[in-house]
Formats: structure tokens, sequence, C-alpha cells
């Protein structure tokens, strides 16, 4: 709303300009430094000052004369040497806070987008590095959305990769276990193969021609026949469906589960690859130490400058192809760029459709994406690069431009978490830092583990709280604050900054959580309930708050309105720089100016029914804007605590 009343000004404003001194200008918007100052301010007579050669304050003093005002504009000022300060119309902008949506779409709603995020390998246990991923690209795909885009969410599984095969050899080899005795295996199936994976690393160490057996799966499973491809199958399939519960738990689904051996089956890369070829986006080594493969040259780009092998082998002297080959064949896919689709069928158990080389004839549309958005985390960054290159250099290059790398630090844990977790063994145990997970090595945190240990904790708090309540009731309250504690963690911090993740901090009532915010919002609540308990309105309409006063709206209220409605600025800026934390904090600064007019401007005890109902209104719409940022973050809001 206020980015609208930045944009009608600046268009007022430039014509008057225009109409009065015949020169064209594109108005600058400022806000002042102190609020007795204005809402809004424009410098514009400053900057016109030189080219009319005038005083600048008199060419304020002339705009401000016959400024066309719009009616949620109070007042006008000259002030300083020459600023044009507007007061807003306080009650005016209260009234339609309340009686429209916050964020609706756009002059640029409309593009469609697939938003690839979590990428889990289908080989164990989901951890908790995966859930940053998860939650950063749920969150996004709920901004873009309600940005008024069209958002298609995928999941790569990549069911034909080493981690994958390894698990494979774990089995067959090491284990010496059938297809019927894995598929027999009680649940938790992907806890089973998370120890089996770091098992199998270690039974490589002990005999480095163990890994040979490696070698053998991966061709199997490239190929997709074979009893090895047959275990991998069967393993991918149960430790994906246990992902798929795990997100459900925090509320992340999926459009389309996309499988790695639906793009080698449906041989996507051969279509990509001759596309490079005739391109001579690719090359053929007939010597050298990349002797026998395809690869990319890119030493004369810009980008790849400096490195000491900058040429990407594509496809090696086997025959074999790179991730970053299938990397590229799925990205012209997204785009729509290849002359072939997937075939598809629907997962009717985890409610999800899914990529297959034999799909049913009826399925909806999927890629053929204006833009594309891989949440992958930093350290590929080198490989989305080549990936981008890649379509550069076959000529897609708006493309290029249009794949965007969401990339973000990744996730450990700090002392006091670990010590919990049992990575130290008790509080004298010296810990530098954070503590970094290894999937190899077996040390980590099970995103399950997480979330059942965030439930429990919760559900031990609020049951000292509200002992009334029922068994079932703190369950539903406990997964709530869970929820709100886990995602609002891992968005609140930039993205190019390791986190530390630690219980005690995300579940905190006090400071920057996402219990937080369930508590501001509760506390609004209790006091709606209240009002009505003792007879007095429980809220107040848009045409209540728009008739009343100027002078019943203090400053305190007003920050809080204006706070409120700069979120649509803040969700395009969040889905422009694929900064999320801008969402986290705004939603904390609502809360904390909730809670200081809570105490400084309280409702109950007000006696004048004007000044109650300004009050009330500032409440109603602070509820508006947290419901709001709590949607697109995620964060459900409870009704008590």
């Amino acid at each position: 709303m206020l980015s609208d009343f930045k944009s009608e000004l600046s268009r007022l404003l430039a014509e008057s300009i225009e109409t009065l001194f015949g020169v064209e200008y594109a108005p600058i918007v400022e806000v002042p430094p102190r609020r007795e100052l204005g809402d809004l301010a424009f410098p514009a007579a400053l900057h016109l000052a030189r080219t009319l050669k005038r005083n600048p304050r008199g060419i304020a003093e002339e705009l401000a004369a016959g400024f066309p005002s719009p009616d949620f504009v109070r007042e006008l000022r000259v002030e300083g040497a020459g600023y044009l300060n507007f007061f807003l119309n306080r009650s005016l902008v209260a009234g339609q806070l309340l009686s429209a949506p916050l964020i609706q779409p756009g002059a640029n709603a409309g593009e469609r987008i697939v938003l690839e995020h979590t990428n889990i390998n289908p080989n164990k246990a989901a951890h908790i590095g995966h859930l940053r991923n998860a939650v950063l690209g749920d969150v996004l795909s709920k901004v873009l959305r309600a940005l008024g885009h069209t958002v298609e969410v995928e999941n790569y599984i990549d069911d034909t990769g080493v981690q994958l095969a390894d698990v494979v050899v774990g089995f067959m080899d090491l284990r010496q276990m059938t297809l019927e005795e894995v598929a027999a295996l009680p649940e938790p199936f992907d806890y089973y193969c998370w120890d089996l994976y770091s098992e199998v690393g270690r039974w490589y160490g002990e005999d480095p021609e163990n890994q040979e057996l490696r070698r053998l799966t991966l061709q199997e499973l490239e190929h997709g026949s074979g009893p090895r491809a047959e275990m991998a199958r069967l393993v991918s399939r149960r430790v994906v469906s246990r992902h798929l519960a795990t997100m459900r738990r925090l509320d992340i689904a999926y459009d389309l589960l996309t499988h790695e051996g639906a793009v080698l089956g449906l041989d996507f890369f051969s279509d990509a690859f001759e596309q490079l070829k005739s391109t001579d986006a690719v090359r053929f080594e007939d010597a050298g130490k990349n002797v026998g493969c395809w690869v990319m040259p890119l030493s004369e780009s810009e980008e790849f400058a400096g490195l000491e092998d900058p040429d990407k082998v594509i496809v090696r002297s086997d025959g074999t192809v790179t991730y970053v080959g299938k990397d590229i064949a799925y990205q012209l896919w997204k785009f729509g760029l290849l002359d072939k689709d997937f075939q598809y069928r629907f997962w009717r158990a985890e409610d999800v459709w899914e990529t297959t080389v034999d799909g049913v004839p009826e399925h909806p549309s999927f890629g053929k994406a204006d833009r594309v958005i891989n949440v992958i985390d930093i350290r590929q960054g080198y490989l989305q690069k080549i990936v981008r290159a890649g379509l550069d250099a076959l000529g897609y290059h708006e493309q290029a431009r249009r794949s965007i790398h969401f990339a973000y630090e990744m996730v450990t844990l700090s002392p006091s978490t670990a010590r919990q977790f049992g990575f130290l063994e008790d509080d004298t145990e010296e810990a530098s830092g954070s503590l970094e997970m290894s999937g190899r090595k077996g040390i980590g945190v099970k995103a399950d583990d997480l979330i059942d240990r965030l439930e429990a904790k919760s559900r031990e708090e609020i049951s000292a709280r509200n002992r009334e309540l029922s068994s079932e009731a703190l369950d539903i309250l406990a997964r709530q604050i869970a929820i709100a504690a886990l995602r609002f963690f891992m968005v609140k911090a930039t993205t190019n900054r390791i986190i530390a993740f630690d219980l005690d901090e995300a579940l905190s009532f006090e400071g920057d959580s996402g219990p937080y915010l369930q508590y501001s919002a509760v506390r609004a609540l209790n006091i709606s309930r209240r009002l009505g308990e003792v007879g007095l309105p429980t809220e107040v309409s848009p045409a209540e708050a728009t008739a009343l006063p100027t002078e019943v709206w203090d400053d305190d209220l007003w920050d809080l309105i204006l706070a409120v409605s700069l979120i649509p600025q803040k969700a395009e800026a969040a889905a422009d720089s694929l900064e999320l934390s801008l969402l986290a904090r705004h939603a904390l600064e609502l809360a904390q100016k909730f809670h200081a007019i809570y105490h400084r401007h309280p409702i109950l005890q007000e006696q004048d029914s004007r000044q109650r109902h300004a009050r009330l209104a500032t409440m109603q719409v602070f509820v508006q804007g947290l419901t709001v940022l709590s949607d697109l973050l995620g964060l459900p809001l409870p009704d008590r605590m």
C-alpha cells in the first residue's frame, strides 16, 4: 500500500513540475528522519534548483501551492531548504488496510516459474541440513504465489547416483540380503539405510577393491536393468516415501517428483547432446588428461577466467554422462527447449505427480517455465554456473539469464544442541564454535529426530502453562510450536550465513523466534476475547476506522500501521533478492512494536471510546499483517499458548 502512495505522489509531482516549469523529472522519495516531519519527503526542489536557477525553497512553495493532494494526504508542508513533506491521512490508511488484502498481484505478475528444492539423495533419512533447503524453497514458493505467479514446485530424485549405489552395495554385498528381505525391513527404513550408508563407507576403506562394486552398481542403475537396478528402485521408493512424510510434518508439499532415472530412461541427454554438438558447445578430446571425453570449453568465458582447468567434462570416456550433463538436459526441459517430454503418473499414496518412462495419458502440464529457480547449497555454485553457460552456448541467452541459483549456506549444531543429541559427551567437553555434520561418518541430526525433540520440548513447556489442556490439544499445540520454531530459525538468518541450530533459541518464547511471533498473535486474540467478555466491541470496521479523528492515532500506533503497510514491498524485495530473512525480520519488528503498544496503550482500560477504537483498529491491522507474514513463512498461529 505505501508503495502505491509513493507511486501516485511521484506521478502527481512529476506532472506538476512539467506543467509549472516545463521540465521532465523523475521524483525521488525519502522517509523523513523524524515522525514530526511527516511520512514521505520529496527533495525535488533541491534537485531542480540548478536547472531552474532559482531558490529551492521558492520552487517547493510554488509546487505546494497548487499541488492536487489525493485523499490519502492529510497535509503537505515545505520543510528545511525546500523539501516537500507529506503527512498521510492516518484514519483513511488504517481503514484501507482493514478493508482489502495486503498483498495483491503486481504489474510483473503472471510468470510461470519452476522452483526446484529439497533434492535429498534417496539413500538415507533426511537430516537437519536438508530442512534449510526445503523450508527456504517452500517459503519462496508461497511468496511468489502471493505475488501472482504460477509456481511449479519440483523435487529432483537422484535415483541413479553414487549415494544410492552405495546403499545397494551395502544390502547386496555387505549384508548379503535379497530383495524380499529388504522389502520386509520395518520402518523407519530410512534410519536403517542411514547406518548402512556410513558402514559401507568404512567397508570401502578396509579394502579399496570393494569400490569396484560401486562402479558395477552405477552402470546397472544408469541402464535401468538388472538385479542391482531393481534393488535401487525398491530402496529409493521406500526412502522417498519417508522423506515425503518428513516434509509433510512441516507442511511442505510438491507438485512433481522428477526422477533422474526418467531423465536417463527417456534419453533426454541425447537430445541435449545433439544440440551441444551442433553448436560446437562441446568438443571431443583426442589427447590430454580428458582424452576420450566430450568437454565443454569454458576458458574464453569471463565467468570462468583464471581457473586452472576451465574445461568441464560432459560425457566421460566410458560413455557415462556427468552430473552437469544431466543437469543441462533437465534445465532445457524446464524451459521447454527439448523436443521430448517425460511420461507421468500419480503416486496416489503420496498425493503427488512423478515422472516415469511409461505414464498415463492424462496429466497436468509441467515445465515450459518463464523462469527457473534452483534451491541448492552454496557449494554447488560452480556447477550451476556451468549449467547457465551451457544454455548460453546453445544460444538460449534469455533462458540462461532466467536460470537462478538460490544459494544458501550450511547448517551446523550449536555446542548446546550437539550435547543434547549426544555428539558431545557432557557440559565439560570443549566445542569450538559449532559442530559440522557428515553423512559418510554418520554424524548428523535426522530431521524426524529434530522435529520429535522440538515437539517434546514444546509439549513440556505448554503443559506447565496450561494444565487444563487435553492430551490431544497438547499434541496439536506442540506440533504448531515446533513447526514455527524450526521454520523461522531456518529463514531468519541471511542465506550467506552458516547457521548453528540451537534448540533452546529456536523454542524461546522471547526474542527472535517463531514461538515469539505465535505468542504475539495469541496475546492479541486474548485482548479481543476479554473485550467481548466485558461487553465491549471486539473489532472496528473499516468505515469506523476511517471516520476516527486524526488526533487519536498516537505516533506509536501509526508506526505499527505504517510497518504493516510495508509488507507488500517487503514481499517483493524478498522475492527479487531471494533474501527471505527480510520477511522474518519484518515480522519480528511488527511483534516488537505491538508489545510496546500493549504496555503503553492498553485497550481494556481506556475510557475514551475513540481512543479505544484507534488502539483496537491498530491491533486488528497488526493481526492482519502478522497473519499474512506467518502464512508466507509457513508458521501456524495457534489460538492459545
